[in-house]
């Protein structure tokens, strides 16, 4: 005998949340011309998610009031363009999309008005206190990080490929035929664990150690910003004069904040790039197209990012159950005057 399928109705949803079917109905088929309060969103979706509505119907593109949370720190200008771009990609896609949108700073303050929201979207390096997470996902689980995630296991992520994009720079470089390899990166920990590009340095050396003479791991710095990569780059030179080591034929660079500082103690002690060291970059940034020489960068879709950013979210907002889930998005090498792979 064959199961019938039942499925759940516009009427069900409305007599279980104590709405009219009309309301329900409305928000369910994205109505931008309905005008609710937060509360009755939340409580529509949420039986509709317990009476399994998505599982029957179509998943139209539901239009929820979301919170940015902009965890910005007081870092200098060109090591929080990323961050400040990735923000304005998220408020012109929202604005695109008809969705209503409202930023915080503080993750105290989101958490006290979190039944505004249907979920939330958030960016930068602040690194917030575990309590603090686990509180905002008691009161608003539905949750997407864009590149920096604190709390993996419990929210959504979106970032660039970055070991991927190292191991592609190591990759052109040694094809270009370079013997001597170094990498620019920083020495503190990410998220108690080694920045996922240090780590894939290290990996690509092992795997490439019959065709590299020798490499040179450049991690003083302490955070990413011009003046700890001049720094960085300063120290390094001084090192290997002290230890009359031949400096290495090619940098790659784990940010452009950090290069841009390097080609300042370079330029300091007359170092030509790239007659004599070239230098392969990430993030692609402004900043690659006016320091001499410009860089060549790998460049992160930060419009992409954003766009499945909120794909993430809407779905999570309609299957609420489902375990978070970490996106990689590949990164694309814009060749510059800094480094030329071989064949260009």
């Amino acid at each position: 005998m064959r199961k019938e399928i039942t499925m759940t109705t516009i009427k069900e949803i409305a007599e279980k949340a104590g709405y009219s079917p009309a309301t329900v109905s409305r928000l369910l088929n994205n109505d931008t011309n309905l005008s609710i309060t937060a509360d009755t969103k939340n409580k529509i979706l949420e039986i509709a998610n317990q009476l399994g509505y998505w599982k029957n119907h179509e998943r139209k593109k539901l239009k929820p009031t979301i919170a940015l949370l902009y965890r910005d720190d007081d870092t200098e200008q060109l090591q929080d363009e990323y961050f400040t771009s990735l923000k304005d990609k998220v408020n012109e896609i929202t604005k695109r999309e008809k969705l209503e949108i409202h930023t915080f700073h503080d993750i105290s303050e989101l958490i006290k008005k979190a039944t505004n929201f249907q979920g939330f979207i958030a960016i930068g390096t602040n690194k917030p206190e575990i309590l603090e997470m686990k509180r905002l996902h008691e009161v608003l689980p539905n949750g997407v990080f864009i590149d920096t995630n604190p709390m993996p296991k419990l929210f959504d992520t979106v970032k660039p490929n970055l070991a991927l994009t190292v191991e592609d720079a190591v990759d052109r470089v040694v094809e270009a035929g370079y013997k001597r390899v170094g990498f620019l990166g920083i020495s503190e920990k990410l998220n108690h664990m080694r920045d996922v590009r240090n780590v894939a340095f290290n990996e690509c050396m092992w795997k490439f150690a019959d065709k590299i003479e020798d490499n040179y791991e450049i991690v003083y710095a302490k955070q990413y910003s011009v003046e700890e990569g001049y720094r960085s780059g300063k120290k390094f030179l001084e090192d290997m004069k002290n230890d009359k080591v031949k400096l290495p034929d090619v940098i790659i660079s784990a940010s452009d904040t950090l290069t841009a500082g390097l080609l300042q103690a370079f330029n300091e002690k007359g170092i030509n790039v790239p007659k004599d060291i070239a230098v392969v970059s990430i993030n692609n940034s402004k900043v690659a197209n006016f320091v001499s020489p410009p860089l060549s960068s790998y460049n992160v879709d930060q419009d992409k990012m954003v766009e499945l950013a909120m794909q993430l979210l809407i779905d999570h907002i309609m299957d609420p159950k489902r375990q978070p889930v970490e996106m990689l998005l590949n990164t694309e090498l814009v060749v510059r005057k800094s480094f030329v792979p071989k064949g260009r």
